[in-house]
């Protein structure tokens, strides 16, 4: 195997890994989000992790997160949450980096 060919395979296992810890904190962060959603809308105990599963599952609509926020803001108005669209993706942000901090905690 060439040092050429090592070096691609190397660039390939790195991009494979960041990509799978990608998604993993993308995940743990729809988490986060749905339970903070669901404290606030009033849902308490399993209901509330099944809220944060919905939530989970609205991320593989599309690509990026339109569809979690979507998903978000249409339960808040539903429920008359009072929280501005900028609040919901600030969270969205603050919790990105929760998610990617447990993530890397669980590596060591």
């Amino acid at each position: 195997m060439t040092t050429f060919e090592k070096r691609e395979q190397a660039f390939e296992a790195k991009f494979a890994q960041d990509e799978s810890l990608r998604f993993k904190a993308s995940a743990r962060r729809n988490k986060l989000l749905g339970l903070w959603a669901a404290e606030l809308m009033g849902i308490v105990g399993a209901d509330a992790d099944a809220y944060a599963k919905e939530v989970i599952k609205s991320d593989f609509e599309e690509v990026g997160d339109d569809d979690v926020f979507r998903k978000i803001r249409g339960d808040f108005d539903t429920k008359k949450v009072d929280r501005t669209d900028a609040q919901i993706r600030k969270q969205m942000d603050e919790l990105m980096g929760v998610a990617k901090s447990q993530l890397m905690g669980e590596d060591e």
